[in-house]
């Protein structure tokens, strides 16, 4: 496998950066201010936790709680993993062979193809760039062949925030069902839409060979839990995932997983505040890119906390995030890192991070950057 490109850049720039406008989760919390939302027995069990093994499924009381976020799914239908990667690559290990033929989405999250890519035949399915960053199900049908056995989806999407609607995601999952595919649904944006009427639902409720993927990372703002985990209504699946996660982490932390189980019971104020700092942002951000309409196209993304904004600068996406993070120290994701070995994404874009409540300080950099090199930012002549 290539090396993942984004992780690679992180390792060199993202606990160097004095200000990281590309991060992919909503605000964290402290250990303190998760554990004020405990109940006096479960500060108790936290207290007094037994630091051996757990479950390899998760323990229970875990499990119930994500279950409660599920309509159709019970415990028995769920698999905890150590973050999401973990569930990624078990899941495409164990569903797909040499034989088959899968199809992911572009741009996307990098191992939702790199790691296919070293099983099988991949086709790769670009979202509109000119359209919204629309799915086109004409692009999907167009890329199936016989052995077609998974399609990979990820909504709202990494890095473009974008959602379908509910028509084209109906019409997919019957597409799906119509020849036996199997739907993995990467979900880790879920909850975080800026209206919910676009939500779409999870895809281990509405079909019977879905796959849904999330994780306490993103919209829950909890990346150092380390608890992700799948949903599917075929447990013979995820007792082969299970299997497979044996020769992996084997289990999850003990107090990362009663973390977790506290943060569930108390996720529509966790989740209220992260949207609450989201809607914010945006303000902040449509404000900023209003005063720059030569050099950047803004739309405010359907969901999630990342957007995919073009740069129209005649000096290239590439040079321009490079000079931001040396100069200024303010640190975005260029559109390099999302190349796919599937098919062209579009250039010149950066992605750009609003989920956390630093984003006044770090938009105060960014534009104070811009205006002292504003003579040398000149937008792209039209070809």
């Amino acid at each position: 496998m290539r090396n993942f490109a984004l992780e690679v850049f992180f390792s060199k720039w993202e606990f160097a950066a004095k200000h990281h406008l590309t991060a992919s989760d909503a605000q964290s919390l402290s250990l303190s201010q998760l554990l004020a939302y405990a109940s006096p027995a479960d500060r108790e069990r936290f207290d007094h936790l037994h630091l051996g093994y757990t479950e390899t499924f998760g323990a229970k009381p875990l499990l119930a709680e994500i279950a409660g976020t599920y309509e159709r799914i019970d415990t028995e239908g769920l698999l905890c993993f150590a973050g999401a990667e973990e569930a990624i690559y078990v899941a495409m290990r164990v569903l797909l062979q040499p034989e088959d033929h899968c199809i992911v989405i572009t741009p996307n999250y990098q191992a939702a193809e790199t790691i296919p890519l070293g099983r099988c035949a991949v086709s790769g399915v670009a979202l509109d760039a000119d359209n919204h960053w629309a799915l086109d199900l004409g692009r999907i049908v167009a890329a199936l062949r016989p052995n077609t056995k998974l399609i990979s989806i990820n909504f709202p999407n990494n890095p473009t925030g974008a959602i379908p609607d509910r028509a084209t995601f109906d019409a997919l999952v019957t597409l799906c069902r119509d020849r036996g595919i199997w739907l993995f649904s990467d979900e880790v944006y879920r909850l975080i839409e800026r209206d919910p009427a676009i939500r779409l639902p999870q895809v281990a409720d509405v079909y019977e060979r879905g796959l849904s993927l999330n994780v306490m990372s993103k919209s829950y703002g909890l990346p150092g839990l380390r608890i992700g985990w799948l949903a599917c209504q075929d447990r013979g699946v995820l007792l082969a995932c299970e299997r497979y996660k044996h020769y992996l982490s084997i289990c999850n932390s003990a107090p990362s997983e009663l973390l977790a189980e506290i943060a569930l019971k108390s996720r529509e104020p966790i989740l209220e505040r992260n949207r609450a700092i989201v809607k914010h942002n945006l303000g902040l951000l449509d404000g900023f890119f209003a005063e720059f309409p030569d050099l950047f196209d803004w739309r405010a993304p359907d969901g999630s906390c990342v957007a995919f904004i073009r740069y129209k600068g005649a000096d290239g996406v590439e040079r321009f995030t490079q000079r931001l993070i040396e100069e200024a120290g303010v640190l975005l994701l260029p559109s390099s890192i999302y190349r796919s070995d599937l098919g062209p994404v579009p250039a010149e874009h950066f992605r750009i991070g609003f989920g956390r409540s630093n984003m006044a300080e770090g938009l105060a950099a960014f534009r104070g950057w811009l205006m002292q090199n504003k003579a040398s930012l000149q937008p792209r002549r039209p070809t």
